[in-house]
């Protein structure tokens, strides 16, 4: 198959969550089983060590967006044998230091941004001549895609046979914006309605994908069921009821070629389930780095990601506390919200033999922390899949989570009469979280009950080796949707 796939972030290059993981990683799986796979992205500020391995191509891009016409220069990097990535360029829009916005929120002219991300995306295919199976557009920031494949570039013939499927990693990012930002699509005002893009009055990007995409996916199997009900559906649950026989639910995969601790170059000593040992001395050195004592026997808990409410940090935050005080020692390293950074920054100052922050994400101090951790805490309120969790288990810390959308998938919770791979907990709350904390401290006591949980985490198999199949299956469907359409 050929597949166009679209996602503004994609590691190395940019990275906010865990999207650019995915971005990075299915594209190589389907590359590795045959497919010819186009990733395009917005080209962002990058490191200047990345730009310069970019190849710019001898084209140039005319995106019309409302009655202007924005010039875009395009630059390719080959991320695989059979997989490309391509970076649109556009100074006044996306060379900027933050994707989405900065230290002061989003970018008033996201709109923009991203209908012009959008459509030069679609511009680019038709450009390049591609003959496309599949276009995989995910999330709000692509969400204008599948529509516009079924209007403005509805008679264009190499999207004649183009299967569009839209993936949801993150339902309460939507995409809104007030209605005079309508014109910018090029868009008639016949699709601003309910059955459209209107949202109370608003333009909705992702509601868009999710009423014009032949497919739409979601990343478990817990989050799939969640978004139909009220309480995490964001208003969009209505929408997806109304199609929920076109949602299906892939697990997001993890790369174990990246993420394998027997090999892993970015960690000081190398271990496996067979030999535990070396582990130790991964602590010491985290230790080291994030300025906690070395000799320190006290079990060492993470928290890495997103320091955001959505994140559990507030249930979390103020439970440090408590936490500590249970006997634990935390090393955290993330970017949120200015008051966790505060509040975090303050609590280390005051516990500074328990508690070590960093500020921000660094791809090396990640590995290093799974590698050195006892326990990763994931109290999410929702959490649509989760990769840090399997990174974790893959390098035997054990996750203490709540049992929400892909946290309740991958982990199983561990009990006298159910050996399990984690500990999690129901209610959002702090008790119920302290709780589940508790029940992971004394199974730590009993050194060789926990090393068997530990074993079985790094048993599990998350490699994209089973995920990949079940995208080709999707984009199948997809395409026989859109073909059933242009028979009729």
């Amino acid at each position: 198959m050929h597949i166009l796939f679209l996602s503004p972030e994609i590691c190395p290059f940019i990275r906010v969550g865990g999207l650019a993981e995915v971005a990075h990683d299915l594209p190589l799986a389907l590359g590795a089983r045959g497919h010819q796979v186009e990733v395009v992205a917005p080209k962002c500020k990058m490191p200047p060590e990345l730009e310069a391995g970019l190849e710019p191509l001898d084209i140039a891009l005319e995106v019309p967006v409302s009655w202007r016409r924005h010039k875009a220069a395009v630059y390719k990097y080959a991320l695989g044998p059979s997989v490309t990535v391509y970076f649109i360029s556009h100074e006044h829009l996306f060379d900027r230091d933050g994707l989405y916005g900065n230290a002061y929120g989003d970018y008033e002219d996201n709109a923009e941004r991203f209908i012009f991300y959008s459509r030069a995306s679609v511009e680019l295919a038709s450009a390049m001549g591609w003959r496309l199976d599949a276009v995989h557009a995910n999330d709000w920031t692509t969400g204008l895609v599948p529509l516009y494949l079924k209007s403005l570039y509805a008679d264009r013939p190499e999207f004649a046979e183009a299967g569009t499927v839209m993936t949801i990693h993150n339902l309460g990012a939507q995409g809104m914006f007030w209605h005079y930002d309508m014109p910018l699509t090029g868009l008639g005002w016949e699709y601003f309605t309910p059955q459209g893009l209107e949202f109370y009055g608003k333009i909705n990007f992702l509601k868009a994908g999710l009423v014009f995409a032949d497919v739409i996916t979601t990343v478990s199997e817990t989050y799939a069921k969640e978004i139909l009900t009220a309480e995490q559906g964001c208003g969009l649950e209505g929408v997806i009821n109304s199609r929920k026989e076109r949602l299906h639910a892939v697990v997001n995969g993890l790369d174990y070629q990246t993420w394998n601790p027997e090999t892993d170059s970015l960690i000081p000593a190398n271990f496996s389930a067979r030999d535990l040992a070396p582990k130790k001395q991964c602590q010491a050195a985290l230790r080291r780095r994030m300025g906690l004592p070395e000799d320190s026997i006290r079990p060492l808990a993470a928290v890495v990601g997103r320091l955001l409410d959505r994140k559990g940090l507030d249930i979390l935050a103020p439970s440090l506390e408590r936490v500590m005080d249970m006997g634990l020692e935390v090393a955290v390293m993330g970017h949120g919200e200015d008051h966790y950074h505060v509040l975090l920054k303050s609590l280390a100052r005051k516990r500074p033999e328990q508690l070590a922050v960093h500020i921000g994400y660094n791809s090396e101090l990640a590995h290093q922390i799974m590698a050195g951790s006892d326990m990763l805490l994931m109290p999410s309120r929702y959490e649509p899949c989760g990769l840090h969790q399997m990174q974790a288990m893959r390098y035997g810390a054990v996750p203490v989570a709540r049992a929400t959308g892909g946290l309740e998938d991958t982990i199983a919770d561990h009990g006298p009469e159910s050996p399990g791979t984690g500990f999690k907990f129901a209610e959002f709350s702090s008790d119920a979280f302290i709780g589940a904390l508790g029940r992971a401290l004394q199974a730590f006591a009993r050194p060789s009950e926990w090393q068997e949980i530990m074993k079985r985490g790094m048993a599990q198999d998350f490699s994209w080796d089973s995920a990949a199949p079940r995208y080709e299956k999707i984009y199948d469907l997809a395409r026989k949707e859109r073909l059933e359409q242009q028979g009729a």
